[in-house]
Formats: C-alpha cells, structure tokens, sequence
C-alpha cells in the first residue's frame, strides 16, 4: 500500500497552529507545556473528531500565550490528551514512551506468553477467574505446565477480584492458583485443584501472529485453515508464504480464524483480502473518510490517496500468493476488531464471508503514530521526551458504501467458545471451527446455532495490557 501523503494544497495553513506557529521559537516554555503544545498541534490538524471539540478549532485561540494559558493548567499530558478526545472517540490513545509502542506493532514485547480471558464468576460479583485461550510459542509459559482451558482463581495466593487483577496481573513474576473449570449449562462450578505455576514476563518476546496454518482433509476435500492473531506488519512474508503452501495444496475453502485478533497494520489488511482473492486486483477496498479539512485537501489534488484497492505485492514487493477464492469463512469473536473486521468488511461485496462464532468489537477507525517532529513523523523526534500519540484519523466504507456498524459484525452463524469445552485449536473438532466445516461441507442447514453456555461476563483479557490493544494503525505517517 503507498504511503499516505497530504497533498500540498493549503497544507501551509495546516501545518501553522492558529497562524501562530512561527513565533513559538520565540515563546520560552517548560518541556512540559513543549509536550502539550505537540499534542494540541497534531490533534488540531489529523484528528478525525476535530469538529467534536471545540477547542481544536483553528480560530479558537487569538494567540499563541492563548493557547498556552489554556494548556498550563493541565497536570500532565494525558489529562490534556483527554480533555481533547471526543465523547464518540473509544480508541484513541497516547503512550510516554514510543519506543514500547514501535515494539509491540513488530510483536515484541515483555511478556510471559500466557494468553487468556477473565470473567465474573456470576452476574454482579466481584470475584473474577481468568482462563488460558492459548500459549505464544518460544515463551516462558511455553515451558511450564499450563495450556489452553486450564483456569486460575488466584495470583500470588490472592483470590482475583474486579478490584485487584490490574495489580496482580501487571506483575513481572506471579504464581497463579489453577482450577477446574466446569459448565453444566446452568451453572458453573470452579474447583482448586492443587496445582500452581509460577510465569515469568521476558523482555524480547516475539508473537509470530500466525498460529496456525494448515490443510485439513475432509471426505476428500482439502480446506485451509489459518489462526491469524494480529496484524503484524514484521510477518507479512510468513503470511504470505502459508497462502504458497494453501495454493500448493490445492485448498478450495478456507477458514480464517480471527477470534483472538484485535488487528493491527491495514497495509497486512489490505495484502490479506489480496492473497484471499486476486481476482480483483486494482479494485477499490475500502474508501478512507479524514476529518473536512484533510478531507477536502485530498480530494482538491490527490482523491485517488483515500483510496486503498487489492493489489499483488506485499511491502516487501515480493508477489503476493493468491488464492482466487469466491468464498471465505471467518471466525470472529468479541475479541475480533478493527484491521479484522476491515477483512470481512473489505470482502463483502466482492466475495460470500460467512462468519461464524459471536458479534464482533465494532472498530472501524485507523490511528498512526504521531511523534514531537516538525512534521509528526519519527524524523527528527524531539530528543526530550519519548511522548507520542496515537488519535484515530480516519474511518472508512467499502466498496458498497458500507459503513462498520460501532455494535460490531454480528454472526452468520452464532456460537460461543464454552470456557469448560474449548476444545484444541485447529482440530476439525473444536467447537467454532467444526461450525464452520460444517457449513463448508453442507453437514448444518442452520443459519443460527446457540451453544447452551451459562453466561459468563467478561472483564477483559490478557492483550488489554498491552498499548495497541484492539488498534488498527497505519505505519507510514501522513506526510506535510
């Protein structure tokens, strides 16, 4: 995918904060309120909810020592930032110290490699449970005795509560107190079992977001199957080397398994609807919607800029490995957004996606880093501070006009991971892939399935720590 490049029409004007920026040179102030004047700067200019925020008017300040008696009075930078975002803004975010944050859009990150899920042991209680989705491979975890569907009731001999797994859980080194976890369909019972693990979290810890990929062979027919669990700009030739092996092997379905995957680049969004397809290269995508002036400059001198379209090369201009299929079955879950509800979305007019499994987050809006520079790019960075941010500078429709529902993608076909029968990953039996070989190979004639689960609600999962939790971004910065 190119690079995002304003175009230049009345980009002069963008760039001077309030017709004022050429005098702040000359305005003595704290690194501090240097940091907030780079916050105010680049939201007034990318942010996609400008016209939300009053304040981020161009003509909202007469000056600059206007401008600053307004950011003086902030604590710090993140109270700032907050007082900037939009009430219809739930992603935006901010990190003081992009440097984790330009490790975890590699996959790298300290870590312990246990990934899991907590829950509400009932409706309204403040005790919680957490329990093991999956094991990152090469990983401290990876070496001790817990794995997928193993529960744990404890950290440190402490019980979890809705008051206290923040605390507990962001410790570099914690025992945890496993369980058994059983759901009878009314109830749910979790039982101690005697057994402990102490993890450790290791710097340098590189999520390869393939899992799996592989070839199934039912009653003679060969189906693909790829557990894909972030969109990680690093392993686009991985990605695009498990389609070789799909095409080799002659798949005519396949099931992408994006129940886990909060996204990640859209530049891999946009090559995986390619290697998928390839029928339909050149193709429109997706159409980006920026805030009304981005907006308007783009379409006076560079409309086709908005535009992201299939095409047959990665990044890395190595050709992309395409399977001209005319359908695809996805499996998503609350746990499933923004550059993975791009792949469903960005498919949907031109081939049949099928999804299977529970409603999906319901994030449709890129982000980008935006670092202390003259032009917010990583050039040149403030030497300072390590501030950056990440707002939301765009959202999108597809080829149709369509616009991601914020409720998130609702299933074709309905069935929830069931914490005490989660079965193997990408064994033809596992309950959300079995639902979805079963439309494949026309064992189901329903349109809905609901799994008898008691409900358990959840209180959030292991990748929420992390900064680009739930984040599509683009990596290559708007350019002035």
């Amino acid at each position: 995918m190119k690079k995002i490049a304003l175009p230049l029409i009345g980009l002069c004007s963008l760039m001077i904060l309030l017709s004022c920026s050429e005098d702040r040179d000359d305005v003595q102030i704290s690194n501090n309120l240097e940091i907030k004047n780079f916050i105010y700067s680049a939201m007034n200019i990318y942010y996609l909810y400008k016209p939300d925020v009053p304040v981020l008017a161009n003509d909202f300040f007469d000056s600059q020592a206007d401008l600053n008696i307004y950011l003086d009075p902030f604590n710090t930078p993140e109270d700032l930032y907050e007082d900037l975002l939009s009430n219809a803004d739930r992603f935006s975010f901010m990190t003081d110290d992009y440097r984790e944050l330009e490790n975890r859009f590699a996959g790298i990150s300290k870590d312990n490699g246990l990934e899991y899920r907590l829950v509400r042991v009932s409706p309204g209680s403040d005790e919680i449970i957490g329990y093991v989705r999956y094991i990152i491979p090469n990983s401290n975890a990876s070496t001790k005795d817990i794995k997928r569907g193993d529960a744990f009731t404890k950290v440190n001999n402490t019980p979890l509560t809705i008051t206290n797994y923040l605390d507990l859980l962001a410790l570099d080194t914690y025992t945890l107190t496993l369980a058994d976890l059983i759901d009878t369909g009314n109830a749910v019972s979790i039982t101690e079992n005697g057994r402990s693990v102490t993890l450790t979290k290791e710097e340098g810890l590189i999520e390869n977001p393939i899992l799996i990929a592989k070839t199934l062979n039912i009653s003679g027919q060969k189906i693909g199957y790829l557990m894909y669990n972030a969109y990680t700009a690093d392993f686009d030739d991985e990605l695009n080397a498990a389609f070789a092996q799909f095409k080799t092997d002659g798949i005519t379905d396949l099931v992408l398994d994006l129940r886990y995957n909060g996204g990640g680049s859209v530049e891999s969004a946009i090559d995986l609807t390619s290697m998928i397809t390839g029928q339909f290269n050149g193709e429109v995508i997706t159409k980006q919607q920026w805030n009304p002036e981005i907006q308007a400059a783009f379409e006076a001198e560079d409309p086709e800029a908005l535009i992201d379209r299939f095409n047959n090369t990665i990044r890395t201009g190595e050709s992309i490995n395409s399977l001209n299929l005319g359908r695809l079955f996805v499996i998503g879950t609350g746990s499933t957004a923004s550059a993975s509800e791009l792949t469903i979305i960005g498919l949907k007019p031109y081939i049949n996606v099928q999804t299977i499994g529970t409603t999906t987050v319901g994030k449709f809006q890129a982000s980008t880093t935006l670092y202390d520079s003259e032009n917010f790019s990583r050039q040149n960075v403030n030497p300072n501070h390590f501030y950056a941010i990440q707002p939301l500078i765009y959202t999108y429709a597809n080829a149709d006009g369509t616009v991601g529902p914020p409720t998130g993608i609702e299933p074709d076909f309905e069935i929830a991971e069931r914490a005490s029968n989660l079965g193997v990953l990408g064994d033809p039996n596992e309950p959300l892939l079995k639902m979805a070989l079963d439309q494949i190979l026309g064992r189901s004639a329903s349109t809905k399935s609901f799994e008898n689960t008691t409900h358990l609600e959840t209180v959030g999962e292991s990748k929420m720590f992390n900064p680009d939790f739930q984040r599509m971004y683009v990596l290559d910065l708007p350019k002035s």
